[in-house]
């Protein structure tokens, strides 16, 4: 039987928990996720737990922050004065945003704190810092075509 290898196209069922065993992802009652191992269409630690598997088999793994989302990276917290949102605008903790970044990217922000004269907004990813543990079952090494 063909193991998961870099370059194979794969389609696993997964669950994602947080150290405090919170669920924050899952593809249960969805469509396998498909990717191509090598391609970096994932996480790092994710694509390097399904290689060697066998279709059918099933792995727990836990992922630690560097192989993930990285570490939560305090330059990419700030301070912004409340005057620089429209006033229509609502704000509330956990809304996103995307701006513009003096590169010319757009980068998604989160709202983490709101005053009545500032707003913090963080462009870390949510699960930046954050170890994760998978349940990972591969349904299926793609067949080439």
């Amino acid at each position: 039987m063909k193991t998961a290898e870099k370059g194979d196209t794969v389609r696993v069922h997964y669950t994602g928990r947080l150290d405090s065993g919170e669920q924050f992802d899952s593809s249960e009652g969805r469509e396998p996720l498909q990717f191509t191992i090598g391609d970096n269409q994932v996480i790092e630690g994710f694509e390097t737990a399904v290689l060697g598997m066998d279709t059918g088999q099933t792995r727990t793994v836990t992922i630690v922050a560097e192989a993930a989302y990285g570490e939560k990276r305090e330059e990419l917290i700030a301070e912004v004065e409340r005057t620089r949102f429209p006033d229509d605008v609502e704000l509330e903790i956990g809304q996103q945003f995307k701006v513009g970044h003096t590169d010319g990217e757009e980068m998604v922000v989160t709202v983490t704190e709101v005053t009545e004269t500032h707003v913090r907004i963080d462009a870390n990813h949510p699960l930046a810092g954050e170890e994760l543990t998978f349940d990972i079952t591969l349904a299926e090494i793609v067949p080439a075509t």
